[in-house]
């Protein structure tokens, strides 16, 4: 993260001898990125953090991808993939599913209403969006309350689980990338502080609230990690003598965070902006941007909807939350929905929405995008939930391979 945050105790020295309450001495950890070169954190333990009494396979979900052959957009219906009643047994670990993926990037959605086991993702960081619904997100550097419209960025390696309200139902949207995920760097300053012209800053950006102490034994946690399986994945489970949230303390720049999409301040112009103006995060060839509530495009003869474009270099994924998205009258699209739109493929506006768009000052819509740099493929949540009817909503439905 771009500055440094402290909780609880820590020594006035880092690397030197630090004593708990009971005179039994604190085990410091080191959690950084790129070896000891980038952000990284300390964290005082109560027990030694490599203790392991037992370990044994975990066979992850399903994580087969399949190429986008032919190459076609797609309309993907995500709330399709989970009952209410499903919903009851899947915790935000084991019950994720995977749409979509490369070697950068996975995407996966589940509806969840059970508290996840522990969990660390040791291939990359996380960013997941809460579509709907509340949680607390609870890890070694404390507690992250998350609901509705929330992003939460959680390091690589840390160790953590969802807790879900009893009864609750709560939709959440995984970016798990193979990358560090931070701030869009064109909104950094040298020294990694947001700029003024950003569209959030730091205090936007909520942090762990205190520090967790369980005392629990012979606890396991799942362990996603590179492996030889699908998508060079593969699934550990760790049993530890002692709960990993013992930390009495921790200072550093890398940890947990919270940002809310209704805290983006979005950029508008006289004509159409390209859609760099919605970033909000980026991982290793890939973006995450924001479309949110604004007042759009103010030159006299200005279109408000997206010009027809070529996705050169991108696949682009269009998650569609709430509101009325423009471009997208009269395709199906609706809450819950993603378009693929692969690159290789022109495409915009759906017919009428030009001419629909004249005039307008306001878009009421609210959708998370994610650009990749690298082609994706599909999983088995994309293959059983595409409409099989968006290639051929610009053209009324006239398909000759029916």
């Amino acid at each position: 993260m771009a500055y440094y945050r402290k909780l609880g105790s820590v020594p006035k020295t880092r690397h030197t001898l630090m004593k708990q309450e009971n005179g039994a001495i604190a085990y410091e950890e080191l959690m950084g990125e790129e070896g000891f070169s980038s952000d990284s954190s300390l964290l005082y333990h109560r027990h030694i953090p490599s203790s392991l009494v037992g370990a044994r396979i975990w066979d992850l979900p399903d994580q087969t991808l399949t190429p986008n052959a032919p190459l076609i957009p797609r309309h993907l219906l995500l709330h399709d993939l989970f009952s209410d009643e499903d919903a009851a047994t899947v915790d935000a670990v084991t019950g994720r599913r995977l749409f979509l993926g490369n070697g950068d990037v996975r995407l996966s959605y589940a509806v969840v209403g059970t508290t996840s086991p522990l969990y660390r993702n040791g291939v990359g960081d996380e960013c997941v969006y809460v579509e709907d619904g509340d949680a607390v997100v609870e890890t070694v550097f404390g507690a992250l309350p998350v609901s509705k419209g929330d992003y939460i960025i959680i390091p690589r390696a840390t160790t953590h689980r969802w807790v879900i309200p009893e009864g609750a139902r709560t939709r959440l949207y995984f970016i798990e990338a193979s990358s560090h995920i931070g701030p869009a760097r064109q909104y950094l300053s040298k020294r990694g502080q947001l700029l003024e012209h950003a569209p959030y800053c730091e205090r936007d950006l909520r942090g762990p609230e205190g520090t967790l102490l369980v005392d629990e034994q012979d606890v396991d946690i799942y362990i996603k990690h590179r492996g030889s399986g699908p998508n060079g994945l593969a699934g550990t489970i760790h049993t530890v003598p002692e709960h990993p949230f013992d930390v009495i303390g921790w200072d550093g720049c890398l940890y947990p965070y919270v940002f809310n999409i209704n805290d983006y301040m979005p950029i508008t112009g006289k004509v159409h902006q390209p859609p760099p103006v919605h970033q909000v995060f980026e991982g290793n060839n890939f973006v995450i941007c924001n479309f949110v509530p604004r007042k759009v495009d103010y030159h006299p003869l200005s279109v408000p909807v997206p010009y027809y474009h070529s996705n050169v270099d991108s696949d682009e994924i269009m998650f569609y939350v709430d509101g009325d998205y423009e471009a997208r009258k009269g395709s199906g699209i609706g809450k819950g929905s993603v378009s693929i739109h692969p690159g290789g493929h022109a495409h915009g506006p759906q017919p009428g929405a030009v001419e629909g768009s004249l005039g307008a000052e306001y878009f009421d819509e609210l959708a998370v995008m994610v650009d990749t740099f690298r082609p994706l493929d599909l999983g088995e949540a994309a293959l059983v939930s595409d409409d099989g009817k968006y290639a051929s909503s610009w053209t009324g439905g006239r398909w000759i391979n029916d």
